[in-house]
């Protein structure tokens, strides 16, 4: 089992305290690996197992535990049989109607006796009434797939010795899913898995969650938005695609059915942000896809489209390293990403542009002459698969790999 720092690091200094700790993300993140993570954390501290309840309500054999009445029983009665604190872990929540009730009264009836972690797949978990109950009482944290790092640490703890160029190879087109990483099976089977695991999510926290009328005209939407990672368009612009196709549908339609899409985590929108005018633009976002495995399974193409899929693997590289990301645009150029977090005492802005190589005058000339254009001290990067890392004119230019691998860039 990788351990995932970066998370843990977030999480640890939540543990024991009254807020109830909410992890989110895409299914088979590896939410379950940071529950485990946890309950291992608390063992090393001499919390006994018995403490623990652990819920995963994908498992058929707590079905009878999905009617929120009888969840509640079935916890109060596994806390009735300790004097000692319970720490409770409630896997894929959102199977539990009306389980914010059932978390609010745990945590309202038993306060410092009991300590919560639940994780969903949906980013409506923490709206409507359960954010109303649970007002400023819980913290949340957001699950990647793997990173690059983690992609490598995995498959090292399986043999795999090949080199990080080639691994990077890999990771272009099998992405971060964890449960691949660990198995030393052909590359057909990943790809069904990572197939399997997209239509789980079509199907489960999309079709089924938001009922969805016109399955097909969804599928061949989230095919364009795939197809189309880093690019920009708009509801119009995908309404006309559709309408080629023989799909009528309005703008509407496309963008509630984005909407659920992003809140099942399946997709990443990214607003555009004028530098200069220093406001976010009305209109042109970006989309990405919380996998990039998950685009190789449904419509191929990685290697093929490398410079769309280097840009959703910096993107995936910011947010799991705990920074809000938007595109730039200063005068008539555009900016990759702006990455920013806020710590005690700064901010942390880089602005950042990804492209395969540098091999040509125009090429170097295009990445460098947006970064040139911006009047700030912050950092700005060029990452590239250029082997090497250099300095022009106060702006870096960085290995893409090196760059995934050092935490500290």
């Amino acid at each position: 089992m990788i351990v995932r720092k970066n998370y843990l690091e977030l999480i640890i200094p939540f543990v024991d305290t009254e807020p109830i700790k909410v992890m989110t993300g895409v299914r088979r993140s590896g939410k379950s690996i940071m529950l485990e993570l946890i309950q291992n954390y608390l063992k090393a501290k001499g919390v006994k197992e018995e403490q623990f309840i652990i819920i995963n309500f994908e498992e058929l054999i707590v079905e009878p535990y999905l009617e929120y009445h009888a969840l509640n029983d079935y916890i109060e009665k596994k806390i009735a049989q300790t004097n000692l604190k319970t720490y409770i872990f409630l896997d894929e929540i959102q199977e539990v109607n009306h389980f914010e009730k059932v978390i609010n009264s745990l945590r309202a009836t038993y306060k410092s006796r009991v300590d919560i972690y639940i994780t969903g797949s949906n980013a409506k978990l923490l709206s409507g009434e359960l954010s109303t109950l649970i007002s400023g009482r819980y913290v949340q944290f957001e699950i990647y797939p793997f990173k690059f790092l983690e992609y490598v640490e995995g498959r090292r703890s399986i043999g795999d010795n090949r080199s990080e160029n080639d691994l990077f190879q890999s990771y272009l087109v099998e992405g971060g899913m964890p449960f691949p990483v660990f198995q030393n099976i052909q590359y057909r089977d990943r790809l069904n898995y990572l197939s399997d695991v997209y239509n789980s999510i079509i199907l489960k926290d999309i079709i089924e969650r938001e009922n969805i009328r016109d399955p097909e005209l969804l599928r061949r939407l989230l095919n364009f938005v795939l197809g189309n990672v880093g690019r920009t368009f708009s509801a119009n612009s995908i309404t006309k695609y559709l309408k080629n196709v023989g799909l009528k549908v309005s703008p509407t339609t496309i963008l509630n059915y984005l909407g659920f899409a992003t809140d099942a985590y399946a997709i990443i929108p990214l607003k555009r942000y004028d530098v200069q005018g220093k406001k976010f633009l009305a209109s042109q976002e970006k989309y990405y896809v919380v996998d990039h495995g998950l685009r190789q399974a449904i419509i191929g193409r990685n290697e093929e489209d490398l410079e769309l899929v280097l840009e959703n693997i910096v993107l995936l590289e910011l947010m799991a390293r705990g920074y809000e990301v938007s595109v730039g645009k200063t005068n008539q150029y555009e900016i990759d990403f702006i990455a920013e977090r806020k710590t005690e005492t700064k901010i942390d802005r880089k602005y950042i542009q990804v492209s395969y190589l540098l091999a040509s005058p125009e090429t170097r000339e295009r990445e460098f002459r947006p970064l040139k254009e911006i009047a700030d001290n912050y950092d700005k990067m060029v990452l590239t698969l250029d082997p090497f890392t250099s300095d022009v004119d106060g702006i870096a230019h960085v290995n893409l790999i090196q760059w995934l691998l050092d935490d500290n860039y």
